[in-house]
């Protein structure tokens, strides 16, 4: 950001903060550009927005609150209007609306949100409602949830690779990510649509850096991936299986020079349509400043992290607060 006053860039600058939040006190990382020559402090709606996000992750991961992202998800694995999930939930549309743009719902309506992410607590709350449907409205929903029901071995087999390839649940701990196998393979096939020579080492890297400077960015990451700082730097765990889950991203064996091991090859192109503005931009980034840069130098940047040098000896989990400290973020 320039400044105001001078028109010359501006330095960026994290500091630690405490937001007072529904009556609770949540600490976050504030994020503001410093104009050197007036002494003044400047945000933008993207680093205020954040902030908040921050803060609100913490307080729905504290008190069960589903996530934006859950609640449309929720809604649109019933095929039904946000007008009719707010009649079956008992909560006023526009209410219900706010909470689909962003807004944290009350403890009590976002458990009640989250319960009905089970298809048959959904029945229950549909058959209380269908007074106030008509007979053809309630019939179509009601059919749709009990379709639901009854291939509920396609959801259990689907839990299980989410609880098989992400060694964490959606917390601060993988930077609130939601869990999500398809965005998960998109992430790696926009990637290899963009970077050259991408060795798994190298996607290790890239990975990081996308994750951790989206969340710095926005206030949450993007794969639902965790990091720990492993001797060849920063990698995401389970990586092994991450790279052989998809079958549109394949590894092929090489060997160049000293170095042996597998290059990700894609067989499609990434669904760009599952990121926001805002992810695809870090994205880009990440991919037009490191992707042509080999295994080994992404390696020797990583290593001049603090988010590796701080946790590499015991080969600790990253905490994503590191974000803020991310050197290579300056060139970005």
């Amino acid at each position: 950001m320039k400044s105001p006053f001078t028109g010359k860039e501006m330095q960026r600058v994290y500091e630690k903060r405490i937001w007072n939040f529904r009556g609770e006190q949540y600490e976050y990382e504030h994020s503001s550009w410093f104009c050197s020559d007036s002494g003044e402090s400047f945000t933008d709606d993207l680093s205020d927005t954040a902030g908040f996000v921050q803060v609100t992750n913490q307080y729905r991961d504290k008190y069960g609150i589903p996530y934006t992202d859950e609640i449309i998800s929720i809604r649109n694995k019933y095929d039904i209007s946000a007008a009719k999930m707010s009649l079956i939930l008992g909560i006023g549309v526009n209410q219900y609306r706010k909470y689909e743009q962003g807004e944290v719902p009350s403890v009590s309506n976002g458990r009640m949100i989250r319960s009905v992410s089970n298809p048959k607590v959904m029945l229950e709350m549909v058959e209380s409602s269908k007074n106030e449907m008509s007979q053809s409205e309630y019939q179509k929903i009601a059919n749709k949830v009990k379709s639901i029901i009854a291939d509920s071995d396609s959801y259990k087999l689907e839990q299980y690779e989410i609880k098989r390839i992400f060694s964490t649940s959606r917390s601060r701990e993988n930077g609130y990510a939601q869990l999500s196998l398809d965005r998960l393979k998109n992430v790696m096939l926009y990637i290899l649509e963009r970077c050259d020579d991408v060795w798994c080492t190298k996607m290790n890297k890239l990975l990081f850096y996308v994750d951790f400077l989206a969340y710095r960015d926005s206030g949450m990451a993007i794969t639902g991936l965790s990091y720990r700082a492993v001797d060849f730097g920063p990698v995401p765990e389970r990586w092994e299986k991450v790279y052989s889950e998809f079958p549109e991203v394949h590894q092929e064996f090489r060997q160049a020079g000293d170095f042996e091991g597998s290059v990700l090859i894609a067989t499609q192109n990434a669904d760009v349509s599952l990121f926001t503005d805002i992810e695809l931009q870090v994205m880009d980034k990440v991919c037009s400043l490191l992707g042509k840069k080999s295994s080994r130098e992404l390696s020797r940047i990583s290593h001049e992290e603090k988010a590796w040098k701080e946790y590499c000896d015991n080969h600790e989990k990253i905490p994503f607060n590191e974000a803020f400290s991310i050197r290579v973020a300056s060139l970005l």
